[in-house]
């Protein structure tokens, strides 16, 4: 007698959510930080923010950087706010103000890097993509790339009184109401002078090389101090600055620029 054997298939279990990654080299003096997750247009899982902030320590504890470069994977997109499905989980307001606190800590140890950092945008940085482009000193980006927060058409939802001063101390608070409250997302064309530069796609690359170049040249204690004030500045028009002074005017480097200025040579920057 033969017995037929019968083999029933098991269903597959389902692929683990794509949570993607921030990837982080450094290339020189440049740090690199590429958000990785084109399928979902690079956009932030707690995964991602916790990685960016794990390089910004990095970046934070290595004098031998002198700049940083963000950019999104895949060339469509810069990074296309936090995955939505994460506020699924939300049952109270509660859970707003600690997802709040959350990207302020993210955006806060962006913006309070030592080093300048450059965002490169192609295609979209909206919604955390927007807050992390707005936080980072200098922003290049293709025509017709596009910028804001929809919310007001999207989620539903708010941001943080920091994040809104900090878009409207670099977009003026017209702007900020045609993002927030119109739901607008302009393209680079439309933002304030200054604010972004524009450079062909194929002609990109050699623009944010030529910004590192430039930026990487620069007395580092400078550069560090000039942010570090900035930043006090937009929370306190009168902050204290003697710490800062002190540490600029006591440092090698500036002896070191006043002799090269003097004796008409390049000079030679240590951070020190």
């Amino acid at each position: 007698m033969n017995l037929a054997t019968t083999t029933v298939a098991r269903p597959e279990a389902p692929a683990a959510p794509d949570q993607g990654t921030v990837r982080f080299t450094k290339d020189g003096a440049v740090a690199r930080l590429v958000f990785d997750r084109p399928s979902a247009r690079n956009a932030m899982t707690w995964r991602m923010y916790e990685e960016l902030a794990a390089a910004c320590a990095a970046i934070a504890a290595d004098p031998s950087i002198r700049v940083a470069v963000l950019r999104g994977a895949g060339g469509k997109a810069f990074v296309a706010g936090t995955d939505i499905e994460q506020f699924r989980a939300f049952s109270s307001g509660n859970d707003g103000i600690a997802y709040e606190e959350k990207v302020e800590h993210y955006v806060g140890g962006l913006e309070a890097l030592p080093v300048p950092t450059v965002a490169v945008v192609e295609g979209w940085a909206v919604g955390g993509g927007m807050a992390l482009a707005n936080a980072c000193d200098f922003r290049v980006a293709t025509p017709g790339a596009r910028f804001g927060v929809p919310i007001a058409r999207t989620l539903g939802n708010c941001l943080s009184a920091s994040n809104v001063q900090r878009l409207a101390a670099t977009l003026g608070v017209s702007m900020v109401k045609r993002m927030l409250l119109l739901a607008e997302t302009p393209v680079a064309e439309e933002l304030p002078p200054g604010y972004v530069s524009i450079v062909p796609a194929e002609e990109i690359d050699a623009k944010v090389e030529e910004l590192c170049a430039r930026l990487a040249g620069h007395a580092p204690i400078t550069l560090r101090v000039t942010k570090e004030i900035l930043r006090r500045l937009a929370r306190d028009p009168h902050a204290a600055d003697s710490d800062l002074v002190r540490e600029t005017y006591g440092s090698a480097d500036f002896r070191e620029g006043v002799e090269a200025f003097l004796a008409k040579r390049p000079p030679n920057w240590r951070g020190v």
